[in-house]
């Protein structure tokens, strides 16, 4: 049997602004302080040391990166802990509050013990931190290098090369190919084959309950997006727009009503077109919006693959909900079941993290991984969803990270939103083929890999290159 990436793993609960640079600190410093109680000296720690290196340094601060390293240091886990509080951790720590070790061990933590070191990179990724603890004397009880690889996975130095998480599986693959053969022989969907994965790793309830956990989570971002105003953290004041938005549809979605009801038969034309074209693609940008201005605000979000990325499958889903009638057991178990075959695919061959593999790992990743699974849902075969799925990572190629100011905002809320509707389009396009193409979606992959290594640092989640340096900070 081959290692398999789990869906309810590459789908995990946690919170805005970043899998990468907030949930993935938020893991390892808790996994630190969890293995030095394992070793029985908890108690004798009496100071804690965290430096943050490259990426994970550069845009820490507009990713809350400090915040989420004390918060796992106090024992706080992504998928449980209260956003508000986990926000405003470094300020109540910097005001001399001190820092409970795993909710149980007080001790002081000044300003110096957390600190940046972004020119420094590490070899195995760009996404590095350690952490060390000291005892009363000054002498060292633990150290620990930890490296955030993008959705919330942490890899701790020293462990095996292989940075994904993985577990065996009945039906496990190494490819989009051999994912391909293994449905034909199975005569299954490629959703069905990740569902008896699923099945064989964590359970037929435990598997159904988590998918539908996140799906519910998922639904719930958009909800909540498209209910908030108000302005986004940071110098930039971005204003949250989704709902604004949303205003505006819903009008336009009555005058439709009205025209299609009562109107004259060039008004029930027009409304005809609306319905089956400019509403639907408006609404699909608006959910993207919702998700993203939620993520951006340190709200609940569900690593899709990333943070950064996260409102296009929710997005195309929501859409595919009101538009297509697709229901809830078919968004958790067709839809996100592909979406994660595809998802695992870039984690294991290529990469889904901004800082080593640019914005195509991100948000290309994403749409393509929504692609496949709306061509899955509306009918599609293996062979339709796997060239939906390159079609759209194909034309996110070369796709650079470079958030304004470090902040997950600009031009990451609106890239969202753009990505959704590429998915959409990937989707009618192989919908309208049999399967077959030129480009594989293994080739896609590869390059996309080539590219990510190929590209220079500085447009990698670093803020110093593209718009990040061509936008002045005022």
């Amino acid at each position: 049997m081959t290692d398999h990436v789990s869906a309810l793993d590459l789908f995990s609960i946690g919170i805005g602004p970043s899998s990468s640079h907030t949930v993935g600190p938020m893991r390892a410093a808790r996994e630190f302080l969890v293995g030095v109680e394992v070793d029985g000296r908890l108690a004798d720690v009496a100071r804690i040391e965290a430096v943050l290196y490259g990426s994970l340094a550069a845009t820490g601060l507009g990713h809350g990166t400090p915040s989420a390293v004390l918060a796992g240091l106090a024992g706080m886990q992504p998928e449980t802990c209260d956003p508000e509080v986990v926000s405003g951790m470094q300020q109540a720590v910097e005001h001399g509050g001190g820092l409970r070790l795993l909710g149980r061990h007080q001790i002081a933590f000044a300003p110096n013990d957390l600190r940046m070191a972004p020119l420094t990179r590490m070899p195995r990724h760009p996404n590095a931190m350690s952490v060390e603890a000291f005892d009363v004397d000054g002498a060292s009880i633990a150290r620990e290098v930890y490296f955030s690889v993008g959705g919330g996975f942490v890899v701790r130095d020293g462990d095996d090369e292989q940075a994904v998480p993985t577990a065996e599986a009945p039906f496990a693959f190494t490819d989009a190919d051999d994912l391909l053969r293994l449905c034909d022989a199975e005569d299954v969907s490629i959703a069905e084959l990740s569902w008896r994965n699923e099945v064989a790793l964590h359970g037929e309830v435990a598997a159904a309950s988590g998918l539908d956990a996140r799906w519910a989570a998922m639904h719930a971002c958009v909800d909540a997006g498209l209910a908030a105003t108000g302005v986004l953290p940071g110098w930039m004041k971005v204003p949250r727009r989704a709902r604004q938005f949303a205003t505006m549809l819903r009008q336009q979605d009555e005058r439709v009503t009205a025209f299609a009801l009562g109107g004259s038969a060039i008004e029930q034309g027009r409304a005809s077109s609306l319905l089956a074209s400019d509403l639907p693609a408006q609404w699909l940008q608006a959910y993207a919006m919702a998700v993203n201005e939620e993520n951006a605000g340190g709200g609940r979000v569900v690593t899709a693959p990333t943070n950064g990325a996260a409102g296009i499958i929710p997005a195309v889903g929501y859409y595919a909900m009101r538009f297509h009638g697709a229901t809830a057991d078919e968004l958790a178990r067709t839809y996100l079941l592909t979406a994660a075959a595809i998802g695992s695919l870039y984690k294991r061959n290529a990469s889904i993290s901004g800082a080593e593999a640019g914005c195509q790992g991100e948000v290309g990743s994403a749409a393509s991984m929504a692609a496949g699974a709306l061509t899955a849902l509306l009918g599609g075969t293996p062979r339709q969803v796997e060239n939906a799925a390159e079609i759209a990572m194909e034309h996110h190629l070369g796709l650079t990270c470079d958030p304004v100011g470090g902040f997950v905002q600009v031009p990451c809320i609106e890239r969202n939103a753009i990505a959704a509707g590429t998915a959409v389009a990937a989707t009618r396009m192989a919908l309208l083929g049999d399967g077959s193409h030129v480009v594989s979606l293994d080739t896609v992959i590869e390059t996309m890999r080539q590219t990510g290594r190929d590209m220079k640092d500085s447009y990698k989640e670093t803020s110093r290159a593209g718009l990040a340096v061509n936008v002045i900070e005022c």
